[in-house]
């Protein structure tokens, strides 16, 4: 999530102190990813030594306001015309669980399956109820628009997880008619030493 822009894109619209910027964050993505104030604080600051912010006054409550740039614009217009990059993926803490669950001792992995594709479930039939409650109201304001886009990539995404486990779940049932994908056998307990050869004056010793 990119903190940065996303409050660059916020300052485009106006001068704006740091709490106002958060809770206009959250407002425009339902709180999906919740600021605290320090974060935003500590991104401004970085904004601002990198050239892109600058502070510009106080409000009449004393706040201190931030205000774009023409190089703040100009990185915000190029984040806007670049497409994300998904030849790196961020590490996907699901698929890395069922990876290291096959052929895992004690693991029952269609059982993991199982267990993760009911929560999935949940969570888009949650999303789901948000968005038919956000489409009853008229979507009068940008943030409405904005946050009802998020819902949407929230609920595609949950349904491409559903069906991906569906997939590792009938992909297993095949392999398993074919190999076997047991448990891989614990570790051999490490062996005792061998009994160190006896020295040459010991040997003597016996003859005598």
């Amino acid at each position: 999530m990119s903190i940065r822009h996303g409050l660059l894109a916020l300052l485009e619209r106006g001068p704006r102190y740091g709490s106002q910027l958060r809770t206009e964050f959250e407002s425009r993505t339902g709180a999906t990813w919740p600021l605290n104030v320090g974060q935003v604080y500590t991104t401004l600051s970085r904004l601002e030594r990198d050239g892109m912010v600058v502070q510009d006054g106080e409000d009449e409550a004393g706040h201190a306001l931030y205000a774009i740039t023409d190089a703040g614009r100009g990185e915000l217009k190029s984040w806007f015309g670049r497409p994300v990059d998904r030849t790196s993926p961020a590490r996907d803490e699901l698929a890395i669980k069922l990876a290291m669950a096959v052929g895992a001792p004690t693991v029952d992995i269609r059982e993991v399956i199982q267990f993760q594709r009911r929560h999935t479930v949940k969570a888009m039939q949650d999303y789901t109820r948000l968005k038919a409650q956000a489409l009853e109201s008229e979507l009068v304001n940008r943030d409405d628009v904005a946050w009802l886009l998020v819902l949407e990539q929230l609920i595609f995404q949950t349904e491409a997880e559903a069906r991906w486990l569906d997939h590792c779940e009938a992909r297993l049932i095949r392999l398993s008619a074919a190999t076997s994908l047991a448990p891989e056998p614990a570790p051999p307990p490490a062996s005792s030493p061998a009994p160190a050869p006896a020295r040459a004056h010991e040997r003597h010793g016996r003859r005598g």
